[in-house]
């Protein structure tokens, strides 16, 4: 009889250490991936005087993200633009992007946004909270983000993240007020994201 118990708890006890092992989704670390520029594009859309809507894009954007595919609210996003690099297919109006009325890229040649709370929504969907800096003030946004995958990419062979995001910020909140409201303030963000393991 003790043979049985004592065989038993063996038993029991390598099942345990052997789903352990496996990664049980309950003790599942998260993933550190850096974002590849060449699969990323953060662009906007911004009405004109009511005729039509301009869309421009970041050329360069790094950051980093944590993602725990098990627990996404234990998941981190950092992103660093370069707001030198905005570009919106037209050179003079880019450099009056630039300037002082918009990004003033001299002062300010950095936005970021980091995150403080994700939410999930749907099995891959969710709401990104974060504090996004422009023109040196701070204020809350939310972004409506979706997990495409994560695996092998056939393309580069790294391990790689896929995320899709929305959202919409009011520049005047930044104190960017230059030609509000006949240039749009609210404006739409779209961002896609490729990210590779760190």
């Amino acid at each position: 009889m003790k043979k049985t118990l004592f065989a038993a708890a063996l038993f029991a006890a390598t099942a345990v250490g052997a789903t352990l092992s496996l990664g049980s989704p309950a003790f599942a670390a998260p993933v550190n991936y850096k974002i590849d520029p060449a699969h990323t594009a953060v662009a906007f859309i911004v009405n004109h005087v009511g005729f039509s809507n301009v869309i421009g894009r970041f050329n360069t954007v790094g950051g980093d993200i944590s993602f725990d595919k098990d627990a996404v609210e234990k998941s981190t996003v950092s992103v660093t633009i370069d707001t030198t690099s905005v570009d919106t297919n037209h050179a003079k109006r880019d450099d009056h992007l630039r300037s002082p009325d918009f990004f003033n890229a001299k002062e300010f040649p950095k936005m970021t946004f980091k995150s403080t709370k994700i939410e999930k929504t749907g099995e891959k969907t969710g709401k990104l909270h974060g504090d996004l800096t422009m023109l040196g003030v701070t204020k809350p946004v939310v972004l409506d983000v979706t997990f495409n995958k994560d695996g092998v990419s056939p393309a580069s062979k790294l391990e790689t993240a896929g995320f899709s995001a929305r959202g919409t910020v009011k520049r005047t909140e930044f104190g960017m007020k230059y030609g509000a409201p006949a240039i749009g303030d609210d404006i739409q963000l779209l961002i896609e994201i490729e990210a590779v393991k760190s």
